[in-house]
């Protein structure tokens, strides 16, 4: 049985690309919810830019820590349209990635990085307009000694990513949406969606409040929670 050490798989299955750009356009907050708050990576995964919106088809990496021969291995595997999903064997904030591997990437199509290791030359990255999240900005080099793996399950950050899930990256974060829920989680989303437009314009209008639109004052009085004036408090807390 082949391991997922020293492996590249060469033949990952893809997504629908019209289906991964609604997922993009829905961005990670409603995705995560639509997916019944799943699918979402930890909170140290940040961008290094503002308001890009990107989602992709994932081609993975699982590298050492301070090592980044794999990423090279990696970009022949990429298409126009993937995004690269790189994780460590072992927690590393090592720059890993710059600014040529983002020439090449960008070259092929691919709509960003995801990673959990560090990543340097920000400012040309911004600069290229290569999105980038990741788990630290760090110009510490590294090495290409160790053999990884290419299009396996890897997980970042608390976050499973299988080779051709779609990833959605924006300002709020990172999720994964499996490629057997996209469409599911379209659905679901374009519901949500629908919803939240009814809430905002009731909202914007004045006409509702939450408490009510969400039928949440009994809930409140289940809970105990009791209104009282000012003065009612002070005597209360005396």
């Amino acid at each position: 049985m082949i391991g997922t050490r020293g492996v590249v798989v060469t033949d990952i299955r893809r997504p629908d690309p019209a289906a991964v750009d609604r997922l993009a356009a829905f961005g990670v907050a409603t995705c995560h919810e639509a997916m019944g708050r799943r699918g979402l990576a930890g909170s140290s995964i940040r961008p290094v830019q503002q308001g890009a919106r990107v989602a992709g088809s994932a081609v993975t990496v699982l590298s050492w820590p301070g090592d980044n021969l794999m990423i090279h291995a990696a970009i022949e595997q990429c298409r126009a349209g993937d995004l690269l999903v790189v994780a460590t064997t072992s927690p590393s904030t090592d720059g890993a990635f710059g600014d040529l591997f983002a020439t090449a990437l960008q070259q092929r199509g691919v709509r960003g990085i995801v990673t959990t290791t560090g990543v340097r030359d920000i400012a040309d990255l911004r600069e290229m307009g290569f999105p980038a999240w990741s788990s630290a900005v760090h110009a510490q080099g590294t090495v290409k000694a160790t053999a990884g793996s290419v299009n396996v399950p890897v997980v970042a950050e608390e976050m499973l990513v299988r080779p051709g899930d779609v990833v959605v990256a924006d300002d709020d974060g990172v999720c994964c949406v499996p490629i057997d829920e996209v469409e599911a989680t379209i659905a679901a989303a374009d519901a949500r969606e629908a919803k939240e437009a009814a809430d905002r314009a009731a909202y914007g209008s004045g006409a509702e409040l939450s408490l009510d639109r969400k039928g949440l004052r009994p809930l409140l009085d289940e809970l105990g929670v009791r209104y009282m004036t000012q003065s009612e408090f002070e005597a209360h807390r005396a």
